[in-house]
């Protein structure tokens, strides 16, 4: 039998009751000292007190990082649900799909809810892209005079050795491949601040933050663990990387890859979490619960690892063909703004009306914590649909090495 390529995946029987995140903070700012397990902790913690939810009923915890950015990193979804109160005896695992892990841990969640073997499982996305570690891979056995190899991690996981491309080349190789100039990419990037500082202002953005405070997290028969702020800073509650930034400014930023990109047209490097709770529909009206949506289906695939940003392409198109869906159903979208070269290379191929795409500003703005925006795309794009009164939405990600995810959301009160 001939099957479609990729992973797809439908879900009869599976609700995203709430999202929280964190602010997300720029790279060494306040954030930076924070284990990505406490980043991912204070998320979890924020989402199952604004459900109301009884920690009791979580049934597993899927939790997404990407850099090792602690010693205890092993555990890291483990710690997470101990720490967030889930009880010992339910199980954990860790996610890992790049750019695209937070998506993959609500597909994963959704996917455990639908098949019946959980009836709510806590979905959490962490990332502490300042705690990338300075590492060498080679010296357990020592090393010879001047061989000493600590390299910058964080630099070095940007280079996809099997294309000998960096990622922002990939998204050089996609404006040149699509004919995008550096004006149109400083305008998107303009274009995503602009909407970033609406929604800030307007207080859109606060409805899914949790400040982060200084505390402990107690938990009877584990060692305390917690957050320490900098001197000085009593808490953190906005994200910091949105700011006034027209075109005129932009524009004269330097290229980063000897193309269209820059440091203010790609994606922030910021710290963060968020979290999601997913439940089954008997879960839900069991519990009286008013859920943000109903998971309707995902899809990953793969495609060229050196246009690896035109990923969420065939994804979109895959759940699409999953649900039986045309574009021109879909109410609001969120792809992952990895790169504007990137965002603009897909938004072309698939013919994206700007007016449903990330109105509520990107990554640009607002940053890319890799293994916690995938979350934070999706319980944007919930929200965005409750408050407009609209159906449907899906939320998209680019993925480093050439892959793509996308998961289609549905507001069960349209």
């Amino acid at each position: 039998m001939s099957r479609s390529p990729g992973l797809r995946a439908t879900y009869a029987d599976a609700f995203l009751i709430d999202g929280v995140r964190t602010p997300f903070v720029d790279y060494r700012g306040a954030l930076s000292a924070i284990s990505p397990i406490d980043l991912g902790i204070k998320a979890a913690r924020a989402v199952i007190a604004r459900t109301g939810v009884d920690v009791a009923d979580i049934g597993t915890t899927i939790a997404g990082s990407m850099a090792q950015a602690s010693f205890d990193s092993f555990v890291t979804p483990r710690h997470i649900g101990l720490y967030a109160g889930v009880p010992l005896d339910r199980p954990a695992h860790l996610v890992q799909r790049i750019c695209g892990t937070g998506l993959e841990v609500l597909a994963q969640s959704a996917d455990a809810v639908s098949l019946g073997r959980v009836d709510l499982a806590l979905a959490v996305g962490t990332e502490s892209m300042s705690r990338n570690p300075i590492a060498a891979y080679t010296h357990r056995n020592g090393f010879g005079m001047g061989q000493v190899e600590f390299k910058d991690f964080l630099w070095e996981a940007t280079l996809d050795p099997a294309a000998e491309v960096r990622m922002g080349d990939t998204a050089e190789n996609l404006a040149r491949e699509h004919g995008i100039s550096r004006r149109e990419v400083d305008e998107f990037a303009a274009l995503s601040f602009e909407r970033a500082v609406a929604a800030r202002d307007s207080g859109y953005l606060a409805g899914e933050i949790e400040p982060v405070i200084a505390e402990s997290f107690e938990i009877d028969g584990l060692r305390s663990r917690g957050i320490t702020l900098p001197r000085g800073v009593e808490k953190v509650d906005v994200d910091s990387h949105i700011r006034v930034s027209p075109y005129e400014v932009l524009a004269k930023l330097r290229p980063a890859f000897g193309g269209v990109q820059t440091g203010g047209n790609s994606s922030a490097i910021v710290d963060g979490a968020a979290a999601g709770l997913v439940g089954s529909a008997d879960y839900v009206r069991e519990k009286g619960l008013r859920p943000l949506a109903r998971v309707v289906a995902s899809a990953s695939v793969g495609v060229p690892p050196h246009i690896m940003g035109i990923g969420p392409v065939p994804a979109i198109r895959a759940v699409l063909d999953l649900a039986g869906l045309t574009l021109d159903q879909i109410d609001r979208i969120e792809i992952n703004e990895a790169f504007g070269a990137q965002l603009i290379a897909c938004q072309r191929e698939l013919g994206l009306d700007m007016a449903k795409l990330n109105v509520n500003g990107g990554a640009i703005a607002i940053g890319h914590p890799l293994g916690a925006t995938g979350m934070r795309l999706a319980t944007t794009l919930a929200r965005e649909l409750r408050r407009s009164g609209l159906r449907y939405g899906i939320a998209s990600a680019c993925i480093g090495g050439g892959q793509g995810i996308a998961v289609l959301l549905e507001n069960p009160e349209a």
